[in-house]
């Protein structure tokens, strides 16, 4: 037994040793199924509290030479049939690269210093073995395989530690990722790599040298779903063993949705004739490591603080994106926000817009994701708590200003109080840029922005074609909302308020609409563009709201 080779079940033990347990062998199941198939390479990506290490030291138990049987017997894994197949019948290479990656510390070197003392484990477990390189871990490996037909599963924590550490050393960064590649791809002494991190792996245009692996992330966990987190079934299980209020639990950790495979259907062909489809299983998925505090501790309160600075969140959020702080605040008031996850390059420098840094935030496990919408969310009081201390600086104040002054404008709107919803898209109008003041594009970009806490609960629709014209913007309420009314908004200047109102029942505009007949509010929106500085109606803007 050695540091890195076979380094035994004592991080196992301890965690069966503590006080609350969550049974997660049923992993083990899954991972057996990839052994010495051309899906042995599996990167598993969770943000930090989400039980990567204890998985990984779980694994390591599991396949390492040694014994451990006594440690699963009774457990979850030992209800599967076959369990034993892989129980201590491989070597174990166990590293955290985080142990060797450090911010500052030349890449090259730190891999030669690793390679130098998994070799030194491996001649003093198989001095024998007539090694042809003694500074190289590769040919090592394969001498020792070679010579006693030993394969090794190889488990990676904190695989993407140079990412993290070394965020501008990207020449750094390919010398990583190339020597990973070198290590496993294709290597005959590879049963299996188990890979844990936090962000996906690098690519660099549309090469990854690291193709052979499937990521199981945050975002798509596919089999590894309800070994993400704690699930909701568990959760109530420890909160009903400890005599905890789960109800509270449920509302301060929950969040997190993630969804696996689509399975296969047993009955296709009748699937066919009656057009039903299998569909994922979603999971309601909890961070472990707050609960776990909150269960032992009896207080309900925010531990993510605890490992996390919240200069983090902070240091992110405030990044000059066109759209970003809105979209911050539109979170933080409980609504979703659309995200490309396709676009993000995997690190944490590259961002081209406020879309990537929101994805990130995903990986770091600060937002929620759904797949089916395609949108982001905050997905507890924890996070949110998190959020609040992060938005508390003076340069936050006027975003959230504006963001409480469109919640106004919306109340305003579906209570057809005409004078309030003039006077704040009067406010909003003033906040845009002066030069472009006078053009409908600017009266336009003006309103969406005031409407823009109306993303909660509609979709907005520019320029919607009636056939004898465009309306110019149109907010329909999302299936989530039915009982919000669909908003027909027309735009004039130096005109009035009810020619913009007229303009939309004369043109028919109401007919694209026609199911949301009893539920449909038109707004008629005028202002003066040619009126003096000194004049009362410089600037000033009207409002005409019907029910339709």
């Amino acid at each position: 037994m050695g540091k890195y080779l076979n380094p035994g079940v004592m991080s196992f033990q301890q965690v069966l040793n503590s006080e609350i347990y969550v049974d997660k062998t049923g992993l083990i199941s899954y991972i057996n199924s990839l052994v010495n198939t051309e899906q042995r390479y599996a990167c598993v990506l969770r943000p930090r509290r989400f039980g990567k290490t204890i998985a990984a030291n779980m694994l390591t138990a599991y396949y390492g030479k040694g014994e451990s049987r006594q440690l699963f017997t009774g457990r979850m894994i030992a209800e599967r049939e076959g369990w034993e197949q892989y129980l201590n019948h491989f070597d174990v290479l166990r590293v955290v690269m985080t142990d060797f990656i450090k911010g500052g510390r030349n890449v090259r070197e730190s891999l030669e210093k690793m390679q130098k003392r998994i070799i030194r484990d491996l001649k003093r477990q198989y001095p024998e073995v007539d090694y042809y390189d003694e500074e190289d871990l590769i040919q090592s490996l394969s001498d020792v395989y070679e010579e006693k037909e030993t394969q090794f599963v190889i488990i990676i924590d904190e695989w993407d530690a140079v990412f993290r550490a070394c965020k501008e050393d990207k020449d750094g960064q390919k010398i990583y990722l190339d020597f990973l590649r070198d290590w496993f791809k294709d290597q005959e002494y590879v049963a299996l790599v188990y890979m844990t991190g936090i962000f996906p792996i690098k690519k660099y245009g549309q090469h990854s040298a690291l193709n052979m692996f499937d990521e199981y992330s945050i975002i798509t966990p596919m089999q590894l779903a309800p070994y993400t987190g704690f699930t909701e079934e568990e959760v109530k299980n420890v909160c009903d063993k400890y005599g905890r209020d789960y109800n509270k639990v449920k509302e301060w950790y929950d969040g997190y949705d993630v969804m696996d495979v689509v399975p296969p259907d047993p009955n296709y062909e009748m699937q066919k004739v009656t057009g039903s489809e299998m569909k994922p299983n979603h999971y309601s998925i909890y961070s472990p490591l707050s609960v776990v505090k909150a269960v032992s501790t009896g207080m309900i309160q925010n531990y993510w603080n605890k490992t996390e600075n919240y200069e983090a969140l902070a240091e992110y959020i405030r990044m000059n994106y066109d759209g970003l702080k809105e979209s911050v605040a539109l979170l933080m008031d409980g609504g979703k926000v659309g995200v490309n996850i396709s676009s993000y390059q995997n690190d944490m420098t590259s961002f081209r817009g406020s879309n990537d840094v929101l994805v990130m935030l995903i990986h770091l496990g600060y937002l929620g994701y759904h797949a089916d919408t395609r949108e982001v969310f905050i997905p507890n009081n924890e996070i949110l708590d998190e959020f609040k201390t992060s938005t508390e600086s003076d340069e936050w104040a006027e975003t959230l200003k504006s963001f409480r002054k469109s919640c106004e404008l919306l109340e305003a709107t579906w209570n057809c109080n005409e004078e309030k919803v003039a006077r704040i898209l009067e406010w909003f109008h003033d906040s845009a840029e002066n030069r472009t003041y006078h053009s409908e594009e600017a009266l336009s970009y003006a309103i969406q922005m005031a409407y823009y806490a109306g993303q909660k609960y509609y979709t907005t629709i520019q320029e919607l074609d009636s056939g004898k014209g465009y309306a110019d913007l149109v907010y329909l309420p999302s299936p989530k909302c039915p009982d919000k009314p669909a908003l027909l908004i027309e735009l004039k200047y130096n005109k009035s308020a009810e020619t913009a109102a007229d303009q939309i029942r004369n043109r028919e505009y109401m007919q694209k609409l026609e199911h949301y007949k009893g539920n449909l509010l038109i707004v008629g929106v005028n202002y003066n563009r040619d009126a003096d500085a000194g004049d009362d109606e410089y600037k000033h803007h009207t409002c005409r709201i019907e029910k339709a």
